[in-house]
């Protein structure tokens, strides 16, 4: 049964408090400068932002290809590895199993889970998808509408171009780490308010 819907409208006054919160916020001492070709995920920006991916992004789970597109778009947001976002016609989608759960990004909008099953193996709220986004800030975050994004933990093999990405560090992000970030990179403990 899905989830009641979400007000969003009802809910802008929180969601601005969360923004708000994300100020000035204290930055790590360790941070890393990325050598030519590298990039730091202290450089992305809050609001995170859209960024069309220029390489082949692909999704392996349970000996089967379920993503592979050329049309991915990466959303990269401070002290994050990015989250990679595949047009549902590059998605076998009939490996995709609503689940209920439901979560409220303040600043991208309302996303929607799957559940991943091929054969007998089946990943919980493995895939997610932008249901309702938020257009006030003017990022572009509609433009993730129609997309679907994968927590490279519970899939066998995630790449970018010809890199294997790892997974982000934590059980909450869904971000992918490729051999071309430096950090430090948000997800262990006492991480969470970078």
């Amino acid at each position: 049964m899905p989830s009641p819907p979400i007000d969003l409208d009802r809910l802008m006054p929180e969601i601005q408090t969360a923004r708000l919160a994300w100020r000035d916020r204290p930055r790590p001492h360790d941070i890393v400068t990325p050598n030519p070709g590298q990039r730091s995920v202290w450089d992305f920006p809050r609001p995170p932002r859209v960024d069309a991916v220029d390489a082949r992004c692909t999704v392996d789970f349970a000996g089967r290809r379920i993503a592979d597109s050329n049309a991915v778009l990466a959303v990269c947001e401070t002290a994050s590895a990015p989250v990679y976002y595949f047009p549902a016609a590059d998605v076998a989608t009939d490996c995709l199993v609503a689940n209920p759960h439901r979560t409220l990004c303040e600043w991208k909008g309302i996303a929607a889970y799957d559940d991943l099953v091929v054969g007998t193996r089946r990943a919980q709220r493995a895939v997610f998808c932008l249901e309702t986004p938020l257009t006030d800030l003017g990022m572009g975050y509609e433009r993730l509408l129609d997309h679907y994004a994968f927590y490279p933990a519970a899939m066998d093999r995630c790449c970018v171009g010809a890199h294997v990405a790892t997974p982000q560090p934590g059980q909450f992000y869904a971000g992918w780490v490729t051999p071309d970030l430096t950090g430090p990179i948000k997800g262990p403990p006492g991480t969470g308010g970078w």
